[in-house]
């Protein structure tokens, strides 16, 4: 099980950068390369995927058990011959006093080796104080190179290779000089994603050429052979629920919506559902479909040409006032609300939510939330219930105005912001609507009962037919 884990002292230093430039390397000298990413993150595990040709899979302390993070890795990894996991912020940085949600936490339970990708813009002898401290912070961490970025030159690489061969035993395995072509277009929530980007392939090429000619990929190898084996406990299989007969689920994808846990969309289909790509933007039509999940992304950067597909709009509003069954994230809230703002541009959605969805300068909504159902959230009914406490996470720009005062709520907030600060998960007929991005875990199985609750519908619908 080959795998290393690439971190940074700090946020912003190039990490995710590097990682597309290491996953896209590997991947064209010929291996499967699985690509992971820490926490909560879309855009970074999009790029990676597309760098490394297969999809990226999420660890995240805050919505998995430690169990479900191994499981999870070596699951995804069996069929790859190197596996690289992306931190998030800094290696040591996490949520409480003792770092237990960390990414030297994660190194630790994966037996993962670190790269550590250090910022070195204004450094020069200070660098080893640096990698002292971050080997002597927590001594059970291996630290096994240091990939040395955006570097001033040859002299700056000469005099950061002396220091660091002098004071520390860390290997140096790449030093990447600064240039603007390592660079990848930012906005509000973080990278453009890769799905938006018609030149996203040809960026990645151009980061994989940069980064193969400055980093040692044959040494980044070797010390991804150096890790230990991923311990996994023994699990209880479970009988899958049988389903009736099959469905199919419509999901929203093109580039204003492209936020999906490829774990989740799996799951759907492990549970018997056939997924059909809907394009909001370019179809023309809804097709034959009986449920429909609409997940995140940036539809504020498409309102133009979302208001300007009419019929698809109409198509959507219909059948939602129909019963179809929705299940819509964030981004897929938005769109079906009445309209949507953004600086001077606003255009109709769906109309289906009765609010106005208005985005501002600053995030209305960020980080992790605590969810609890309320009793007359949809799927109520259907098994495996969640835990008490739901673990999920949002990140909005955006806010609903000139809600109607009657609708219900499918969830209380008990920790975040939600729609109303109180509530979220707007429930209209058979839809739910919420700013909380689901993910699909031990502690809250929301595709199983997501497809048991089209069954249903289905089912009610073909006996009054």
């Amino acid at each position: 099980m080959s795998h290393f884990l690439i971190s940074a002292a700090h946020k912003s230093s190039g990490k995710t950068t590097l990682s597309i430039g290491l996953c896209a390397a590997l991947a064209e000298s010929g291996l499967q390369v699985q690509p992971f990413k820490k926490g909560p993150d879309y855009i970074d595990p999009m790029w990676l995927g597309r760098a490394s040709g297969r999809p990226c899979h999420n660890l995240d302390f805050y919505t998995m058990q430690q169990d479900e993070i191994r499981a999870t890795f070596a699951q995804q990894s069996a069929s790859a011959d190197i596996s690289l996991i992306e931190g998030n912020k800094g290696l040591f940085d996490g949520l409480d006093l003792h770092g237990s949600n960390s990414n030297a936490a994660l190194a630790r339970l994966l037996n993962a080796p670190v790269v550590l990708v250090l910022d070195t813009r204004g450094v020069s002898r200070g660098v080893a104080p640096l990698i002292l401290g971050y080997q002597s912070f927590e001594k059970d961490i291996n630290i096994a190179g240091v990939i040395l970025n955006q570097v001033g030159g040859s002299r700056h690489e000469s005099k950061l290779r002396q220091v660091i061969e002098h004071y520390t035993d860390v290997k140096v395995i790449g030093a990447v000089q600064r240039n603007p072509d390592l660079s990848i277009e930012e906005r509000h929530l973080g990278l453009m994603p890769s799905n938006e980007d018609d030149s996203a392939d040809r960026k990645i090429m151009q980061i994989r050429d940069l980064v193969k000619q400055q980093v040692d990929l044959s040494r980044l190898r070797s010390i991804a052979d150096s890790a230990a084996e991923v311990s996994i406990a023994e699990t209880i299989a479970t009988a899958p629920i049988q389903f009736d007969s099959p469905i199919t689920i419509g999901v929203v994808k093109n580039d204003a919506f492209g936020f999906y846990y490829p774990g989740d969309l799996q799951a759907l289909e492990d549970c018997g559902a056939k997924l059909l790509t809907i394009d909001t933007i370019r179809d023309a039509e809804l097709p034959e479909i009986d449920g429909l999940f609409i997940g995140g992304g940036f539809p504020e950067t498409r309102i133009e040409a979302l208001s300007a597909n009419r019929t698809m709009r109409e198509a959507i509003k219909q059948a939602l006032q129909d019963n179809l069954p929705c299940y819509a994230e964030c981004g897929g809230l938005m769109y079906l609300s009445r309209n949507l703002s953004w600086n001077e541009t606003r255009g109709d959605m769906v109309g289906f939510i009765p609010a106005d969805c208005v985005m501002h300068e600053k995030p209305q909504g960020r980080g992790y939330i605590q969810l609890e159902e309320t009793p007359v959230h949809p799927w109520l009914d259907y098994a495996p219930q969640p835990a008490p406490v739901i673990a999920a996470h949002e990140f909005h720009y955006s806010s609903l105005e000139n809600l109607d005062p009657d609708v219900k709520f499918a969830y209380r907030v008990k920790r975040g912001s939600g729609i109303t600060g109180e509530f979220d998960g707007i429930i209209i007929n058979n839809t739910l609507a919420c700013y909380a991005h689901l993910r699909d875990t031990a502690s809250n199985h929301w595709a199983q009962r997501f497809v048991q609750f089209v069954q249903h519908c289905k089912r009610t619908k073909r006996s009054n037919a």
